[in-house]
């Protein structure tokens, strides 16, 4: 660790952080593997190198996870126990918030503000939610008796553990596709390997180790970092039962492949180019700010970000004036001023990558409306938020994710034109309308989305409902009933009936 990383983090994130190692099947080493160096994106100083996990280490890893729900202590703890232990875990987490906000800020360039309330908060109430689930069960119960029929059988639906589960989140979100995964896991008694992106190293590690204050069982969670090649021979592991991944659909796809050949159980969360629809009569001028924040929070690294705004054709200028009016207060800079609301970009490369949509577009006859530019920093990855006009619904910069602080505006005749290019595209992860209740919840149903808000809503972080995509935007869901589900298997069990069978039969069910 830099000097300046103690000076920012502090001796009490420093525990958590240093030295970096991995938790294999219950025990902390040194990864065995080369070194990923984790950087500040504001300073561009090096916070640390972060050794990864051999393959070897994997395969540990995984064994351990497997004998942890076939034979060890987890394996044999109901689901009372697991919704205890998770709430334990809650309370460390919440005693140690404001240290995990620093480390996420520290990593990511978050800004200390958003790292907060939404990256530690949403993590402690969906992990607080999955504590919950575990003791009740799924939709129906661990176990449900069906109705008898012709008094043939009786049958009992018995929801049991996947078993292991191989969890890999990304960097702009970790700790909030922490707990979807590893809680979700631990709440249905499954046991939990997590690989987190390598540029979250730190911030998952920290999470990891104030999860093992909890004492969960040996097996029950292991850590790892790594690159490609870890999570290959993770997401290829006989041992692996389940794999959950958020991320691009580029690394989502050969997620797909690797698990296809032993036929895993898969969920991903990837990708989206969402929609933002004003519907006629909006207040325009009291949606410009809003809609703005929804594509450049983060720096716009959100997989959710409504990045396509369809605006009536007759209130386009007062939209992108009020737009232009709204920027100069959206401050862009030092991630650990209470007062930004954008910061850096996570890696210059993924920044030059974003600037080169921006300056194709403009090359092929769009216009930079509002925005732009980079800040008058001295050092940091950062963009300003920028409002592409002049392009249509299938530009590039308006069909494929850019994952910065660039949204396009896009007029419309209307109302069926604009949902037909809502609908036109290859992603369907999330959207918005604006406009009377009545009439902006008759559009959110025809939108194929696996989130529509409608005015604002809370953008899908409910713990209670699930998150996840159509088409490209990824398979499952995470969070809520329909993301606990997944983690469970059903079982069948059929009691032929013999002339006492309703009596034996209620007998099974009912215990």
């Amino acid at each position: 660790m830099t000097e300046l990383a103690i000076d920012r983090l502090g001796a009490d994130s420093q525990r958590l952080v240093h030295p970096p190692e991995v938790l294999v099947a219950g025990t902390w080493a040194a990864g065995d593997g080369t070194p990923v160096t984790a950087i500040d994106p504001y300073t561009e100083a090096i916070l640390a190198d972060v050794p990864t996990a051999s393959i070897d280490q994997v395969h540990a890893a995984v064994a351990g996870a497997r004998r942890a729900v076939t034979e060890g202590a987890w394996a044999h703890l109901g689901p009372g126990d697991r919704s205890r232990l998770l709430h334990r875990v809650v309370e460390v987490l919440d005693r140690n918030r404001l240290l995990l906000a620093r480390i996420v800020t520290a990593e990511t360039g978050s800004p200390i503000t958003l790292s907060t309330m939404l990256q530690v908060d949403p993590m402690l109430e969906h992990l607080a939610w999955f504590a919950d689930a575990a003791a009740r069960g799924p939709h129906g119960g661990y176990e449900q008796g069906l109705p008898l029929r012709g008094n043939v059988s009786a049958s009992v639906l018995i929801h049991e553990p996947v078993g292991v589960v191989a969890a890999l989140t990304p960097y702009n979100a970790p700790l909030v596709t922490a707990a979807w995964k590893v809680g979700g896991a631990l709440a249905a008694g499954c046991s939990a390997v997590l690989l987190p992106s390598p540029r979250s190293a730190l911030t998952s590690l920290a999470w990891a180790r104030l999860v093992c204050e909890a004492d969960l069982p040996e097996g029950a969670f292991s850590f790892l970092v790594g690159e490609q090649h870890v999570g290959r021979a993770l997401t290829e592991s006989d041992g692996v039962d389940m794999v959950t991944f958020t991320g691009s659909n580029g690394v989502g796809r050969e997620v797909m492949r690797q698990a296809a050949g032993t036929f895993k159980r898969v969920v991903l969360e990837l990708g989206g180019k969402s929609p933002n629809i004003l519907l006629p009569g909006t207040d325009v001028q009291a949606v410009a700010g809003p809609s703005t924040l929804r594509y450049a929070r983060n720096a716009g690294q959100t997989c959710g970000a409504t990045t396509r705004i369809f605006v009536p054709r007759a209130d386009y200028d007062e939209f992108v004036q009020a737009t232009r009016d709204f920027l100069p207060g959206v401050q862009v800079g030092d991630p650990w001023d209470p007062q930004t609301v954008v910061g850096p970009l996570i890696t210059a490369e993924h920044r030059g990558r974003v600037e080169g949509y921006v300056d194709r577009a403009i090359r092929g006859g769009g216009i930079v409306d509002a925005g732009g530019g980079r800040p008058a920093t001295k050092h940091g990855y950062f963009m300003n938020p920028a409002l592409i006009g002049g392009v249509t619904n299938d530009a590039e910069i308006a069909r494929d994710e850019l994952f910065g602080p660039v949204g396009v505006v896009i007029p419309y005749d209307d109302v069926d034109s604009a949902v037909a290019m809502a609908n036109d595209s290859d992603y369907g992860l999330n959207a918005n309308v604006w406009g009377p209740p009545p009439q902006a919840v008759e559009v959110a149903r025809r939108i194929r989305s696996g989130t529509v808000t409608v005015n604002g809503g809370n953008g899908g972080l409910r713990p209670d409902t699930p998150f996840g995509g159509y088409r490209q935007s990824g398979t499952g869901r995470e969070a809520g009933e329909e993301g606990f589900q997944h983690f469970l298997e059903t079982k069948q069990v059929q009691i032929a009936l013999n002339p006492t069978g309703p009596v034996v039969a209620a007998s099974v069910i009912d215990r």
